[in-house]
């Protein structure tokens, strides 16, 4: 069984367990397929984009990492909430659709979900994840964002956005 598989079946008995116990899980819950949800979660991603736009040539160019990361997030949170799935964490998230595309349950860009985070930790990866790019602006002591840095974000938020998209209308 693939890194993915296990990480999504521990995932999902992670939030069971949690739902049990009466509190807020942060695994994978299934949920009944949501397309409102999904779309809600492709306005978000498209407003976190916009911020990122907004942000760039401000003093505040170092948080464009965090608005393109979550950009990226909620486009795929969006696939989830389509398949009927809920996600508590980001691991579990990244697990998920690295799963489906394994399966073919969705035509996804395996590269492009590598470049947002480490799917697998056991393996190294050539560059820096798009993960460890936000971690370094939000928790590191930079106050402006590279332009080869932000433009990588932002094409890669931007490609990320329209597979997702297209999935939805699938």
């Amino acid at each position: 069984m693939s890194y993915s598989k296990n990480k999504v079946e521990w995932c999902l008995r992670k939030a069971e367990k949690e739902l049990k116990e009466g509190g807020k899980h942060k695994g994978l819950a299934r949920i009944s397929p949501d397309i409102k949800k999904a779309r809600e979660h492709i306005a978000k991603s498209e407003h976190n984009l916009k911020l990122m736009v907004s942000l760039k040539d401000t003093e505040f160019s170092d948080w464009c990492s965090s608005a393109a990361f979550y950009a990226m997030y909620h486009s795929l949170l969006a696939i989830l909430a389509k398949f009927g799935y809920e996600s508590g964490n980001q691991e579990c998230t990244f697990a998920l659709i690295g799963s489906m595309i394994e399966d073919k349950t969705i035509e996804f860009d395996k590269a492009l979900l590598h470049s947002i985070a480490k799917i697998d930790p056991t393996k190294q990866m050539e560059k820096e994840s798009i993960t460890e790019i936000r971690e370094q602006y939000q928790y590191g002591t930079k106050l402006s964002i590279r332009d080869e840095t932000y433009d990588e974000l932002a094409n890669a938020a931007k490609r990320i956005l329209g597979e997702s998209k297209k999935i939805l209308e699938e």
